[in-house]
């Protein structure tokens, strides 16, 4: 790419500079690793990559920032990055912008706040908000900025005349977004989402101080591709009554007439209850039934299975049809995040003919600091008479996936609001509104410098989001369904509101 770049430029006239990074790529190093004792254990299943049973495609280590600074400290007017994380394309160029050294590990950590802020765009600037209702036009939104001062502390804003928004609440939302544990974890540096201060300064306007940070982990993470083998499905509307009785008959027929679920190596079965009692219109009726296959043998999945349950169209429950929904046939990739020892990542920048080395700071023999955060102790929830409505109607929710696992934050906007949602939502609780996550290890994480809680979800996912047969395969309605629970709320808060 970088050489393409400069044939660009040339045919152009421009005299810029260009730089590549490269260093991330492990594929070929595989078998060197793992004879030097790196299992690359699964982070979620805690199983080495040898007892996975698949063929590895891709194994990429995430790099931090200093590359960048490096290549940008030499002249680079355009570096081309490998595999690196999210916030680095942040933290390099505000590490060269003010010369930080690698232990200025409060300034690292508000410059990868800030990245992890912007990283997804939109979605920092009214984009997939809670309280959407507060956009005052979602019409060409704007794209957040990050304004970075020398202490690390920053600013978010957009430019003037676009649509979206800019308040304590769409930053707050990004801030919990794709997080597991308050100490975000980088190459770079732990940056401490549980100590950072988030203020409105003005219109679309921003500032964000106070992240503190502490030394980076010994290891890298890396982001592993596997041939997970094939799989197919379909997902078929059931309409009326007996919506259990017809699932079950076109269930039985189906496996029956292909020879039965166990030689799959995995089905999963699903029966989505969309159906109301006496409905309004054909759609209100309609419930979906998915249900997906995969195998290590693509014939047994194939274009046999499809057939399959298109000759049942005519031979099975009433009312058949088929929706465009279900994942796609075809091959199957899943993610395996693992870690790797920073020791044996070799990080190089190439500009000029010369190439240069980049040591993980982890391995530079520096002293090692922890910021040991205060606590911070929480008011009793507010007493008194309650009122039913849905929790969505006073607290915000941003989910995602995080690999096999997924996230979910949840904000208040005022501390007796948050003392509430303090003391209510436990993970007991959430599992309670939740059901269907009854059978999922769950930690709960409190943010309350911003009024915040995070629930790690182990496992929902799957393999990650191109295994998984989730209709939403990315989490990315979870925050949105626990809105909409009606639960008991204290008319303090409801009063506070109005």
């Amino acid at each position: 790419m970088a050489l393409e770049i400069e044939k660009i430029l040339e045919e152009l006239s421009i005299d810029l500079k260009v730089a590549y990074i490269d260093g991330d790529d492990l594929m070929p190093r595989i078998a060197e690793l793992h004879n030097e004792g790196e299992l690359f254990n699964n982070m979620d299943k805690k199983i080495p990559l040898e007892d996975s049973g698949c063929q590895t495609l891709t194994a990429n280590a995430y790099l931090g920032g200093w590359g960048i600074k490096e290549a940008l400290d030499q002249g680079a007017d355009i570096v081309i990055c490998p595999r690196v994380t999210d916030a680095a394309v942040v933290i390099g160029p505000a590490a060269w912008k003010f010369n930080w050294q690698r232990n200025d590990y409060d300034a690292l950590a508000g410059a990868l706040a800030a990245g992890h802020i912007i990283e997804c765009g939109c979605q920092a600037t009214g984009g997939n908000y809670s309280f959407f209702k507060e956009v005052p036009s979602f019409d060409n939104v704007g794209y957040p900025i990050a304004e970075i001062k020398a202490d690390g502390s920053f600013y978010i804003t957009k430019h003037p005349n676009t649509g979206g928004l800019v308040s304590t609440g769409t930053v707050t939302a990004q801030l919990l977004y794709e997080i597991s544990s308050p100490a975000y974890l980088n190459p770079d540096v732990i940056a401490h989402f549980d100590t950072l201060k988030i203020e409105q300064e003005s219109k679309d306007r921003v500032y964000v101080s106070g992240c503190r940070g502490s030394s980076p982990p010994s290891t890298h993470k890396a982001c592993i591709n596997l041939a997970g083998g094939y799989r197919n499905g379909m997902d078929l509307v059931l309409t009326g009554l007996d919506i259990e009785e017809k699932a079950d008959a076109f269930t039985n027929a189906l496996f029956n007439s292909v020879g039965g679920k166990e030689q799959f190596d995995d089905v999963s079965i699903n029966l989505h209850r969309t159906d109301k009692e006496n409905p309004n219109s054909n759609e209100e009726a309609m419930a979906t039934l998915s249900i997906a296959v995969k195998s290590m043998n693509p014939d047994l999945v194939g274009r046999l299975f499809s057939a399959k349950i298109i000759e049942l169209s005519l031979a099975n429950y009433p009312g058949f049809f088929s929706s465009g929904g279900g994942k796609k046939p075809g091959p199957v990739i899943v993610y395996w995040p693992a870690l790797v020892d920073s020791k044996f990542i070799n990080e190089y920048v190439h500009i000029d003919g010369e190439t240069i080395e980049i040591i993980p700071t982890s391995q530079m023999g520096f002293e090692e600091s922890f910021y040991q955060k205060n606590l911070v102790e929480i008011a009793p929830a507010p007493e008194g008479k309650t009122d039913k409505g849905p929790l969505g109607s006073y607290f915000g929710a941003r989910s995602g996936d995080k690999g096999g696992c997924a996230n979910l934050g949840v904000w208040a906007k005022t501390d007796l609001s948050y003392s509430f949602l303090y003391n209510f939502l436990t993970v007991e609780k959430l599992k309670e509104l939740l059901p269907d996550l009854n059978n999922y290890e769950i930690d709960r994480y409190d943010l309350p410098n911003i009024k915040s809680l995070n629930f790690y979800i182990h496992g929902i996912l799957e393999d990650g989001v191109s295994s998984n047969n989730k209709k939403d395969g990315q989490a990315k309605s979870l925050g949105e369904y626990l809105r909409a629970k009606i639960v008991d709320l204290p008319i303090s808060i409801i009063k506070e509101s109005k």
